[in-house]
């Protein structure tokens, strides 16, 4: 659990950082670019090529990319219906689509379903959250930016994009069987651990309680969105598919994640509305423990009757 208290105190950090003065306004934004060009490549380069390919773990696999499908079609639907500004759908997208099933998601299985059931829910961070984030997530934050963008300067964007570049070298070191070792490990690893305090302080400097009310019902959307419905759905298409009963209390917990803090810095980044993104992570973190203890007794009642 103290990957938890840790999580806290950065976001407190945060919050703290916005009285001092003497910090320059852009502050957030240096920090999310600094986030998206230094530690997120290195952990693309440090985690893609260690991934193993389990044919087992291909359902647990596709929860996140499931959840990011829905996320789209869901709220590209509303936004049409409503007539939304795109920058809005964009950080609903990225905001409801994408778990933390990392930093908060492995303490919680481990604590629920112990060690062995740990390194599924590493597969379905790594082959699912991390591998969409650091792929279409950069397409969904750089397509529903403010203004039109070109085709061409779109794909040249997502092409040159350090985190992509990372993603795309990561995918050719896995299937060549190359791994950082030594030094280079080391390195890497070093950047990486940088990755979780400065994006949890930059969320904590974008979180304004001020503007709440503006972006309460928004919020209520996503957060009913990523909390409950989208676990919900895993649920019943897992039960139907016949999964084993600890692949479908994992799909479903991890499914039902607060967002994905690398999320909610992409949207931020690419100015997709940063209030309403950092709300989803600050109020969305600790309402999803009442939200995920719903969800395991659910899974707990009825497992005996439906699951096997």
């Amino acid at each position: 659990m103290d990957n938890i208290f840790f999580l806290f105190f950065c976001l407190f950090l945060g919050l703290l950082l916005q009285q001092v003065k003497s910090l320059p306004q852009n502050m957030p934004s240096t920090l999310g670019g600094l986030i998206l060009y230094v530690p997120l490549p290195a952990l693309c380069l440090l985690s893609i090529p260690d991934l193993e390919w389990k044919l087992s773990l291909v359902p647990l696999g596709l929860v996140a990319w499931i959840v990011f499908g829905l996320a789209y079609f869901f709220f590209t639907f509303l936004g049409k219906k409503y007539s939304w500004e795109k920058e809005l759908v964009g950080c609903l997208i990225l905001t409801g689509g994408f778990c933390n099933s990392a930093f908060v998601g492995f303490p919680v299985i481990e604590a629920l379903y112990g060690k062995e059931a740990l390194k599924s829910a590493i597969f379905l961070d790594q082959a699912g959250s991390f591998l969409i984030a650091s792929s279409f997530g950069i397409w969904v934050a750089t397509h529903f930016s403010a203004g039109v963008v070109q085709k061409k300067f779109l794909v040249k964007k997502i092409i040159f994009f350090p985190p992509f570049m990372a993603f795309l070298a990561a995918i050719i070191m896995s299937f060549l069987d190359v791994r950082p070792t030594g030094l280079i490990r080391e390195f890497l690893e070093k950047l990486v651990a940088l990755l979780t305090p400065l994006a949890l302080i930059t969320v904590g400097l974008q979180l304004k309680w001020t503007k709440l009310r503006e972006n309460i019902s928004f919020l209520a959307l996503g957060l009913f969105f990523k909390l409950l419905f989208a676990p919900l759905v895993i649920f019943v298409l897992y039960y139907f598919l016949g999964a084993e009963k600890l692949v479908v209390n994992i799909a479903v917990m991890e499914s039902g994640m607060a967002t994905m803090i690398t999320a909610s810095i992409l949207a931020s980044t690419h100015k997709l509305r940063p209030e309403l993104s950092s709300m989803m992570v600050g109020v969305g973190v600790p309402f999803s423990f009442l939200t995920l203890s719903f969800l395991y007794f659910l899974l707990e009642m009825v497992s005996n009757k439906v699951l096997h």
